[in-house]
């Protein structure tokens, strides 16, 4: 190549901008295995705030099937949806009183047919929020469990006489405040309920709540669904013998002694419980899924949910990743304790959902950095690790948090308790952000359920979508090359280990190598090539705060960048 056409080729190399959203989204070369997830992306929704089809402030299933397009061009194959079953609405919608129906406010059990149908065309599979630990105390088989102490339904549930002093049974408490039972004064015993009371624990000792369990999930998966993400997992089962949890130092947010959960979350039965699942429905229909909300704090607690087999979970979620620093110190070894897993499971990674503050405003910033600097890093990670990725909806816009200013304001229970220390979880389930137009599109004019944030006019997808530089860009391009570039569908491996401030790793496959460069601090930092991977630069799949000098990479701040190695 002579001087003028190399000089004219790198000046088109550094003037393009690397984040330019592809035309089109390129097929999933795993769209129709057993394993899809595994060259996947999925997307979370919370049903009540993507979009409101019929102006009642609601979001609802007509909504989600009006902008599947958007998903799909977006390069997502299945969305999962937090709970529409039918509820009271005490925890929106995680205390379901009917496992087989939908809820009026968001539709029909026909919607959710014609979504799951409008879906296979555009390529985009339903996942379904499957509340398996506990039911509404609207539920009818509460309603007759707590009618007598005779009645067939009674253990259903978990009941208990007090202690002679009139006390609960033992010394557990609610995840979200108080004794974790509640007196019913008709029957005179209490019942168990490791969230608030108005979800009480299903009985899962109990061979008749695992066949209503298992025949509540065929029912859906008959219908097309295609899996299922199991809330709160690990809280299944309690202890037989009830024994007290030993106390551990200090209070909790509700100013009662602190415990070690060892008696009521994470006991073995789980587990066979899950082969169960597996065995008898999952694996009766191919290519479905069970993804697992486990939060563990450790690699091997996560290793135990894939099943010794892989006969449990296909996809666990490494949720602990979420409260880590994010430094490269404290990520590095967590990512490489499940890469590669020692069960051969397969690792599913998420750093936002509907019960943490989004990550563009949860994590702090270095000075001189923005949100959308934020989102990026956290984009990048999460579509360059080895494993399925699961966005929260508008985490492709770089959305953050617009928390509620007064309790007036509070929808939360655990807001409207916690206040003013704890503020709940409104501010990460604000209305999505499609345009400029008033409530951002959710709607066409009346009031959202929750405020839309601030930032709307100029964060939607109308406005990123045509931004080469924006945060939904690169989200569009990364995804891409996912689908296509054989290096993200390959092996992984940390390079540079001893770095404090940078995380580096080189995806390998099909003959191609990939770095990944994160700068986490507040510093510059300065990559040589022969550090990470040696060799030479090739095309630069995308870039943020960052530029190649040379044989060196300079990182800024957040800098990042994703660059082929040849």
């Amino acid at each position: 190549m002579n001087k003028a056409v190399w000089m004219g080729t790198l000046a088109l190399f550094f003037a393009a901008p690397v984040s330019a959203a592809p035309p089109t989204m390129p097929a999933n070369p795993a769209a129709g295995s057993a394993d899809w997830w595994k060259r996947s992306v999925i997307y979370e929704i919370y049903p009540r705030s993507f979009a409101d089809s019929n102006n009642d402030g609601i979001g609802d299933i007509k909504g989600i099937a009006g902008n599947l397009e958007y998903m799909a061009d977006l390069g997502v194959e299945a969305v999962w949806m937090t709970p529409l079953f039918p509820s009271a609405q005490a925890v929106f919608g995680y205390d379901v009183s009917d496992y087989d129906a939908v809820d009026p406010q968001f539709g029909t059990v026909g919607d959710v047919d014609a979504l799951i149908a409008k879906g296979k065309a555009q390529g985009v599979k339903l996942i379904l929020d499957f509340v398996i630990n506990h039911s509404s105390d609207k539920h009818d088989w509460f309603k007759q469990s707590r009618a007598s102490r005779d009645n067939p339904y009674r253990d259903f549930y978990i009941w208990r006489d007090p202690k002679p002093d009139g006390s609960p049974p033992n010394n557990w408490t609610s995840l979200f405040g108080g004794p974790a039972w509640e007196k019913d004064a008709k029957t005179g015993q209490y019942y168990y309920h490791f969230f608030y009371p108005q979800q009480p624990d299903l009985n899962w000792r109990n061979p008749k709540v695992e066949k209503a369990m298992f025949d509540a999930a065929e029912w859906w998966l008959k219908r097309g669904v295609y899996g299922y993400r199991l809330d709160a997992v690990g809280t299944m089962f309690e202890r037989a013998d009830l024994k007290d949890n030993p106390a551990a130092p200090g209070t909790d947010p509700y100013g009662l002694p602190q415990q070690q959960r060892l008696y009521n979350t994470e006991q073995p039965e789980i587990h066979p419980a899950l082969q169960r699942l597996r065995q008898q429905v999952i694996d009766r229909y191919p290519g479905r899924v069970l993804i697992g909300e486990t939060y563990v704090a450790t690699a091997p607690e996560l290793t135990r949910f894939y099943g010794a087999h892989n006969d449990e979970l296909q996809m666990p979620m490494f949720l602990s990743l979420i409260g880590t620093p994010l430094t490269a110190n404290a990520l590095r070894p967590r990512i490489e304790a499940v890469e590669p897993n020692p069960a051969g499971g397969w690792p599913t990674f998420a750093l936002s959902n509907h019960d943490q503050p989004r990550a563009a405003s949860r994590y702090a910033r270095p000075a001189g950095t923005s949100s959308d600097d934020m989102a990026k890093m956290i984009g990048t990670l999460l579509l360059t690790l080895r494993g399925t990725p699961i966005l929260y909806y508008g985490e492709e816009l770089g959305m953050v948090n617009n928390d509620p200013k007064r309790i007036e304001d509070v929808q939360d229970i655990i807001g409207k308790k916690g206040w003013p220390k704890e503020k709940g979880r409104d501010g990460e389930r604000t209305p999505m952000q499609w345009d400029a137009s008033a409530n951002a599109g959710f709607n066409s004019g009346a009031k959202p359920w929750l405020p839309v944030a601030p930032d709307y006019k100029t964060r939607n997808v109308a406005t990123e979508k045509v931004d080469p530089n924006s945060v939904l860009s690169l989200y569009r391009s990364l995804i891409a090359e996912r689908r296509t570039n054989p290096a993200l569908a390959g092996d992984m491996a940390m390079v540079d280990r001893g770095n404090a401030q940078v995380l580096a790793y080189v995806r390998a496959g099909g003959g191609k190598r990939l770095l990944t460069l994160l700068n986490f601090s507040g510093t510059a930092a300065d990559m040589p090539l022969a550090r990470v991977g040696g060799g030479r630069t090739g095309r630069i799949l995308t870039q943020n705060r960052a530029r190649i000098d040379g044989a060196t990479i300079r990182l800024d701040p957040l800098g990042l960048m994703v660059v082929e190695l040849l």
